[in-house]
């Protein structure tokens, strides 16, 4: 795209009638929650994403998870004015504070790409 719109990517399925846009966050690996907690992974997404689906990218692993902005802002674990900060432990041992919401990456293999793209595509 030659302008930043939010949107990284339109993508389309012969099944469905229009485009899926898509908005891209990467990270290179996990790193230290806080700077010195656990190791995690963390992406930060605006608040008013115009993209259908937000793929989180983690380019160590080579995974995608794909969540809608109404998924991302269920499942964001902080949401300071404008912003979601998403993040998924990668160290089995973190503790986190709350239990109500998902941390760990296991818990967020329902959004990898893999598992979503016949819902999300009609394939």
């Amino acid at each position: 795209m030659s302008t930043d719109t939010g949107i990284d990517l339109v993508t389309y399925s012969p099944r469905l009638p229009h485009p899926i846009t898509v908005q891209v966050k990467t990270n290179l690996q996990s790193k230290p929650g806080g700077g010195k907690g656990k190791l995690a992974l963390d992406w930060w997404v605006p608040n008013d994403t115009p993209a259908h689906y937000v793929a989180l990218v983690d380019l160590s692993s080579e995974s995608i998870w794909f969540m809608s902005p109404a998924e991302l802002r269920i499942h964001a674990q902080q949401q300071p004015t404008g912003r979601l900060h998403i993040y998924m432990y990668t160290d089995a041992s973190a503790r986190p504070r709350r239990s109500d919401r998902l941390a760990h990456l296991h818990e967020f293999e329902h959004f990898k790409l893999s598992n979503r793209v016949c819902a999300v595509y009609g394939t």
